[in-house]
């Protein structure tokens, strides 16, 4: 799951640059589904930052995190085949965790504290059991492409939070068009056939991602207030085994351990998790992290139009999903309500400055 860098100003609106993830989000959140805010603090210091860089490896960055994370939905439905789908995110999250949260001890990142482990692992529990729970266990009912449509909603879910909460900040009429025209969309994926809905998507499989989304955006205005360690990396890996961790523990209260048999695993469920450890969550998060300096919040935030996109083609082209003109007409109210909302967001931001 990932959230524009316009979006993500919803969560830190006093931020000049502001960058949050499947992949979007908290200050501190730095990955796949959880980016997090850019160090650059103000135009000097990136426009500096742009200068060692070239076109071709900020083409290849963008390469990364465009295909990359748009494909983890294809990835996730290989691998939830044959491995239980908590389990199987569980492990995802705790390797990638423990590499990212090693790396940064060696990097000489402080040791955290108790209170920072808790809050990493309330943040860990709404993010990753709640959010990318959702996904793949609905991937095991939902086709990866109309999942990540589904997931896309995550900025609309962060306008009614912020409206919700005080000092409520009421939304612009944009941004209240866009809400508008994202059910639409959503009406046109999910809804019933005779009312002009898709009438092939799991009822149920769609409400968890939408309710997952809902979860992943209250972890992120949880992170962003609660108290976490200042190394972004750090936080990164420990919301990471924070939540794979509760991920193994509800897979073994649902009777997933029971069901798991190594010898069952097949090639392509083995392929989809190493591919989801280390493309997915290094790769995708690397680039991520490099971009942050080199290039606009903006430029950057087009991933979250792409990703979708990329999801369906690829789900069409390899998995054989089915590509109708109805989910096409949807994708494309879904994706032009989340540009609508973060833009017209950015745009409001930059004038109450």
């Amino acid at each position: 799951m990932a959230v524009s860098p316009e979006a993500a100003r919803i969560l830190n609106p006093q931020s000049q640059v502001n960058v949050t993830e499947i992949d979007p989000l908290p200050r501190r959140w730095l990955s796949r589904f959880l980016p997090a805010s850019s160090p650059v603090s103000n135009s000097l210091h990136l426009n500096d930052a742009r200068k060692h860089a070239s076109r071709g490896q900020i083409l290849a960055a963008f390469t990364s995190i465009y295909l990359v994370w748009g494909s983890t939905y294809l990835a996730i439905s290989y691998a939830v085949q044959t491995i239980p789908p908590f389990l199987m995110g569980g492990v995802r999250f705790v390797v990638s965790g423990a590499l990212l949260y090693f790396w940064a001890r060696s990097r000489g990142a402080p040791k955290p504290t108790r209170l920072h482990w808790r809050n990493a692992v309330i943040a860990g529990g709404f993010l990753l059991l709640g959010g990318n729970g959702a996904v793949v266990w609905a991937e095991q009912f939902v086709p990866s492409g109309l999942t990540a449509l589904l997931v896309s909603i995550l900025p609309f879910w962060l306008v009614i939070i912020e409206w919700a909460r005080p000092p409520r900040r009421r939304p612009s009429t944009a941004v209240l068009g866009g809400l508008i025209l994202g059910f639409v969309g959503i009406m046109v994926l999910v809804g019933p056939a005779e009312m002009g809905g898709h009438g092939e998507v799991n009822p149920l499989g769609a409400l968890v991602l939408i309710l997952g989304s809902l979860s992943w955006a209250i972890g992120s205005f949880w992170s962003r207030d609660a108290e976490l360690p200042e190394s972004g990396l750090l936080t990164t890996g420990m919301e990471m085994l924070g939540g794979g961790v509760l991920l193994l523990i509800v897979g073994a209260v649902a009777g997933e351990l029971s069901q798991f048999d190594v010898h069952r695993i097949s090639g392509a469920s083995m392929a989809g998790l190493v591919y989801l450890v280390t493309f997915g969550s290094l790769l995708g998060f690397t680039s991520y992290i490099w971009l942050l300096d080199k290039v606009s919040p903006a430029r950057l935030g087009t991933y979250a139009y792409v990703n979708p996109i990329v999801a369906v083609l690829l789900g069409w082209a390899i998995a054989g999903e089915k590509l109708s003109i109805r989910t096409g007409v949807a994708a494309a109210i879904v994706i032009c309500a989340v540009a609508l909302i973060t833009t017209a967001r950015s745009h409001s931001t930059a004038h109450s400055r």
